[in-house]
C-alpha cells in the first residue's frame, strides 16, 4: 500500500470518528422512527472506516528518504 502522511491519516480518522458519533447519536435519539436504522447504520459504517484508518496509521512503516536518490552538489 502506498505511504500516506500521518497528518492526513489523523485528519481522516478524526473526520470518520466524528461523523460516526454524530450519526449514531442522531440515529438513536433525534431521528424520526423511519430514519433511525439508516442513520445508525451509516454511523456504524463511518466507525468502521475510522477503525480502518487507525489500523493504517498504527501499522504504517515510516517513509525514510533514500540517500542514493539525492543529487550531489558540484
Amino acid at each position: 500500500m502506498k505511504y500516506i502522511s500521518p497528518i492526513r491519516v489523523k485528519v481522516l480518522m478524526i473526520l470518520f470518528y466524528g461523523t460516526s458519533a454524530m450519526g449514531m447519536i442522531m440515529g438513536l435519539f433525534i431521528a424520526p422512527p423511519s430514519m433511525t436504522v439508516i442513520l445508525t447504520l451509516m454511523g456504524v459504517i463511518n466507525f468502521g472506516l475510522g477503525a480502518f484508518f487507525t489500523y493504517i496509521f498504527l501499522t504504517q512503516i515510516p517513509n525514510i528518504p533514500d540517500k542514493r536518490k539525492k543529487k550531489k552538489k558540484s
